[in-house]
Parts: C-alpha cells; sequence; structure tokens
C-alpha cells in the first residue's frame, strides 16, 4: 500500500496499492557514498552477472517503494531513469527489472499465483527472481515451494542477528525455514495535533498527552472532550484499527473456520459508539475525507500510524496546501505519543523466488538492503524509514538529527524501538488481508446505521467464503 493522499487522483493510486509500508519522496539522493558503501557496491555488483547466472533480473512489486529504495540506497546499482524508479537499471553485467501490478482487487496476488508456480519453466528473461509481500498475506507465501529459504542464499543467521525478531517471524514457514527478508520496521504510534492538544488538553507535550490516550477508557473520555470543542479524536473509525487487530487473543481463522476475535467485537463497539456521538468519520483510508485531517485548519486530533503514515502519507499533502502556505505538516504541526495499545502496520518483505536464475545477485540485493548498517542508516536519514537495524534504529533514536520536521522536531524513533521490540505475530494468518478489508467494510454499513451489526457480520462473512471459498463460518 502506498499512501499518496489527499487528491482524488492521488487517492486512486493510494487505493490500488494499499497496505505496504514505506515512506520519502521520489528524488535521487544527493549525498555521496562513503568509501565502504562504494566498496560494497563494486562487491556486489561484481557477483552479479556471475558464471551461471542470468541476464535479466525480474522483481515482482505492487508499487515503486521497493524501486525507489533500490534507486536511492543498494551500492553498486544504477538506476535507467531517476525520476521513475520502476524503469529498472543495472547491477553489474545484469539487468534489473520491475514488474508492477497494483494490490487492487487482489491483482498483486492473482498475479503472483499465475507466476510463481510455473517460474521454474519459464524463460530465462522471463523468470521471476525476487518478488515483494506484506504481512497480511506473507505466509501465504511463506508456506509453499514458491519462496526459497534464505539460508539456501547463502545468508547466514550471524548475518541477520541485528534485525528484530518479529520481522523475521512473519516470513517464517511451519517448518521453521526463513524465507524473507525486510528492510524496513513498523511500530505505530499515535500522532496528534499540536494545537488541538493545547487548546483542549493544556499541553502538547508528549508525556501529558500521553495521560489522556494512555488506555482506551481514557481515550473516550479524552474523545468527549474534543467533541465538546468541535473536534473529532479520530478521522475515521478505520484510525484506530490495526491498534485492536493487532492485540487479539486468536486469528481470524479457527480449524477453518472464520473467527472473530473479542479484541475486534471491542473495535466495532467504540466506533459505533463514536460515530454516533460525532467524535470520528467514516471514510475509507487514503479517501480525501480521511485525509482532510492533514490540513492546517483541521478538526481532527489524532491518527495512528509508523513512520511511513508521518513522513509519507502526511508529507504527501496534494490540495494545495503546502510548505510555503504553512501546512501542518511541513510547519511541523503534530507530535507523536505512545497511545492506548502498542501495534504495528505494514511491512514489505523481499522474497527470493523458487526457480530464480540469479540467486547470487538476489542474495546481495537483500544482503545490502537488509544487513549492511551504513546502508539502512541512510535510509532512515533519507527517507525517515523506520530500518529492520536495532544498532542503527537505536543510534538514531538518541540523535537530534533525525529528528522528524512533520513532529516539529521531535525525534519519535525511542518509541519506535521500544514497539517493534514488543510486537506479538502469534495471531496472523495467511488471511488477514482478506478479512481485514472485508471487515471494514462490511462495519462501515453497521456504522452508518444502514445495517444491523449482525446483518454487518453476516456480509462479511458472505464476502471472506467469497474470497476464500476453503473456509466456512
Amino acid at each position: 500500500m502506498k499512501k499518496k493522499v489527499i487528491s482524488i487522483l492521488m487517492a486512486g493510486i493510494i487505493a490500488a496499492s494499499l497496505a505496504a509500508c514505506g515512506s520519502g519522496g521520489s528524488a535521487a539522493p544527493t549525498a555521496e557514498k562513503t568509501e565502504k558503501t562504494e566498496a560494497a557496491g563494486g562487491e556486489a555488483a561484481e557477483k552479479a552477472g556471475g558464471e551461471g547466472e542470468g541476464a535479466v533480473l525480474n522483481i515482482q512489486c505492487w508499487n515503486d517503494e521497493f524501486a525507489r529504495r533500490m534507486r536511492d540506497h543498494m551500492p553498486g546499482y544504477e538506476a535507467f531513469d531517476k525520476d521513475d524508479a520502476t524503469k529498472g537499471g543495472k547491477l553489474g553485467d545484469v539487468e534489473v527489472r520491475f514488474a508492477v501490478t497494483p494490490s487492487t482487487d487482489n491483482a498483486y496476488q492473482n498475479n503472483l499465483d499465475a507466476l510463481l508456480p510455473a517460474n521454474a519453466d519459464a524463460a530465462a528473461d522471463e523468470k521471476v527472481d525476487m518478488f515483494l509481500v506484506e504481512a497480511d498475506y506473507a505466509l501465504k507465501y511463506v508456506n509453499t515451494p514458491v519462496a526459497l529459504p534464505i539460508a539456501d542464499l547463502g545468508i547466514t543467521e550471524d548475518e541477520l542477528a541485528n534485525q528484530y525478531k518479529y520481522t523475521k517471524d512473519i516470513v517464517t514457514d511451519a517448518d521453521g525455514n526463513l524465507k524473507g527478508l525486510s528492510w524496513q520496521g513498523c511500530p505505530g504510534v499515535l500522532i496528534y495535533n499540536r494545537d488541538i492538544a493545547k487548546e483542549v488538553l493544556g499541553s502538547d507535550d508528549p508525556e501529558e498527552v500521553q495521560k489522556a490516550v494512555a488506555d482506551w477508557d481514557t481515550f473516550k473520555k479524552t474523545a468527549d472532550q474534543l467533541k465538546e470543542k468541535g473536534y473529532k479524536i479520530t478521522s475515521t473509525t478505520n484510525d484506530s484499527y490495526r491498534v485492536f487487530s493487532n492485540n487479539v487473543s486468536s486469528p481470524w481463522v479457527v480449524d477453518g473456520k472464520i473467527n472473530v476475535d473479542d479484541n475486534i467485537k471491542a473495535w466495532v463497539d467504540m466506533s459505533k459508539e463514536m460515530v454516533d456521538k460525532g467524535q470520528t468519520g467514516t471514510a475509507d483510508l487514503w479517501s480525501e475525507d480521511w485525509s482532510k485531517g492533514f490540513a492546517k485548519d483541521a478538526d481532527v486530533f489524532c491518527y495512528f500510524g509508523p513512520a511511513w503514515l508521518i513522513n509519507f502519507s502526511m508529507g504527501a499533502v496534494d490540495d494545495g496546501v503546502n510548505e510555503d502556505d504553512g501546512s501542518r505538516t511541513f510547519a511541523g504541526g503534530w507530535a507523536a505519543t505512545v497511545g492506548p495499545q502498542g501495534f504495528y502496520w505494514g511491512g514489505t518483505w523481499i522474497c527470493a523466488a523458487a526457480g530464480t536464475d540469479n540467486p547470487t545477485a538476489v542474495a546481495e540485493i537483500m544482503r545490502q538492503m537488509t544487513t549492511n548498517e551504513e546502508v539502512l542508516t541512510d535510509i532512515v536519514k533519507m527517507d525517515n524509514d523506520f530500518v529492520n537495524n536495532k544498532p542503527a534504529m537505536e543510534a538514531a533514536a538518541t540523535d537530534d538529527s533525525f529528528a522528524f520536521k512533520p513532529l516539529g522536531g521531535q525525534n519519535p524513533l525511542g518509541m519506535f524501538c521500544e514497539g517493534a521490540e514488543k510486537i506479538d505475530l502469534s495471531n496472523i494468518s495467511e488471511y488477514d488481508q482478506g478479512c481485514n478489508e472485508s471487515f471494514q467494510l462490511a462495519m462501515k454499513e453497521y456504522f452508518e446505521g444502514n445495517a444491523s451489526y449482525d446483518d454487518a457480520l453476516q456480509a462479511f462473512f458472505k464476502a471472506v467464503v467469497e474470497k476464500y471459498p476453503e473456509l466456512s463460518y
């Protein structure tokens, strides 16, 4: 998913690439590479295209995020077009091609499902060498032979020692084989409007604001305070959804049957109450109405999200509000605090496709982009992404130069570091994307008074079974 926002055009693009996590703009890097990075680039380029390797490396993805990360940070990689990273480039003698299929209507997964099983028999220049997956459906591919174990590429456990555990758990198959790597982590925080905090709560200090959102009961009391002053606590019910869905005690599917966890029902109850009180709306994520809360005169108190939401979504205002006329984001009008519960949202994992004829080049890309601390630190500096390297993030968390401009100079990385260590993936399943999307869509009818809860629930069950015929309810 990537999330550019505000205009109808941007919202449409975002809907087509929903759920991946990423941040940063599209400008090519300007910082000079260090000698160490240059050396790594030379080594990576030399290894790519070696004896027995293919001449073309094909990468399947749903948007341009990874193409931009490659263009801006991969040592030894030369992009063909500095403005459009998806046009590919060269790594040594290997041509790198990106095939982009948006996620809308499950198109990206359908494309993988058509290509990957027959990949070994594909023509050399058409073989899938790498493909990207998201947390909500990673297990669908990890638990099948279409993704190669990382160990088969020669990448060792020692090389991955500094990565956050949850980023490895999410792409580990039932037999304990690690089958993907990520350069990023996506722990989330509560991001609030400083001006509204000062007016209603008397302070915009993160520690003081945290007292007003410390748990869900306190959060609801604060929503009452905000409503009295003419403000909404969130833009839409969907803003808080991931916080609840990441803290469930059971998965969406149990023994082949669709299961609605008590914590998901708690989200429904709180959301319905807040909608009825006029404390939040029902707009879809990435829609124009949802993103109006980013504007300088908005009436929305907070959003929930990882680093990418701050620097990519909130920083991608495209409605005429920009740095010159005092946008809240560009003016540093936001701040971050922990919020009622820890959670994560999104993430992109790199998988090696079974049948690739470029295992060495694939390994080098994975190694450089997910384990090279210098590369990862550069990603933090340039893109404000939270990267999958503990030493890099712990150092950045105590360095004022890593402050986020949208947060008025606040450095939230310490909160993200703490949150990343607490992420629990024990209840994820390969059905999460379909179930999450269908549930939010069905409950919108309930929140807006167009259906009873039971009718909305039945609509959800039917939608999920249509997507996954093997399930029952």
